[in-house]
């Protein structure tokens, strides 16, 4: 159990909890099944209120997709085997016979139980910390996506996801030798009190840098206002 402990991150101060999260129902009556419903629910929590924060132009759907990218039988059996769960798993003899202490769908619903286990053992947030520690690589992977989207892309989502109309590009003035020469753009969008001004030595990088502030304003009036416009 101490060992186990270890590599998940979190000591118990009830290891009886542990023990009930690592007993399926083969094995026992008291077993884990409360635990991973319950589990279930505090993970689609913590993985929905991180990728809301750190996708904040993303769509419902592109969410969901993410979302259940991280949050599937795979993944979850994935982290299960990161922690050897297959050598701590309570099973009855005919689940052992059959080689369910590496089914995958069996570590993933003790994983989820090990999740309700330390919720209840301790409170929320720290729940919620432990788990974004098993997550970390998964979602920087996804950051990682994510950010090769240009900012007139991620601009445009945002604004379709919001039912607003799409960005105007002016070039209101362009310098210099045509072999050297600078763009300055100007982003509007129709009903919103704002333009954004960008800098470049072509006129598309002069439209990204643009899009760029004009997205930076829209998440800092999210911010203020607590809603998109």
């Amino acid at each position: 159990m101490k060992t186990l402990m270890k590599a998940i991150g979190y000591h118990f101060e009830n290891p009886h909890l542990l023990q009930t999260a690592l007993t399926h129902r083969s094995k026992d009556i008291e077993n884990n099944e409360r635990l991973e419903f319950l589990g279930d629910a505090v993970l689609g929590f913590v993985i929905t209120s991180r990728l809301f924060r750190q996708f904040p132009y993303a769509k419902e759907d592109e969410l969901s997709r993410l979302r259940a990218n991280l949050v599937n039988e795979s993944s979850l059996a994935d982290i299960a085997q990161k922690f050897n769960l297959s050598n701590y798993l309570r099973l009855g003899q005919g689940e052992l016979k059959s080689g369910g202490a590496k089914r995958k769908s069996i570590l993933a619903d003790t994983l989820e139980a090990i999740i309700g286990a330390i919720y209840l053992d301790t409170d929320v947030r720290v729940c919620e910390d432990i788990i974004l520690k098993w997550f970390e690589e998964r979602l920087n992977t996804l950051g990682k996506v994510e950010a090769q989207k240009d900012p007139k892309t991620r601009l445009q989502e945002y604004l379709q996801s919001h039912q607003h109309s799409l960005p105007i590009y002016t070039v209101i003035a362009a310098t210099g030798e045509s072999h050297a020469q600078q763009f300055e753009v100007k982003c509007q969008i129709e009903n919103l009190d704002y333009e954004s001004l960008g800098n470049g030595s072509s006129r598309r990088a002069a439209e990204q840098m643009a899009a760029e502030g004009f997205l930076e304003w829209l998440l800092k009036y999210e911010i203020r206002n607590k809603g998109a416009l």
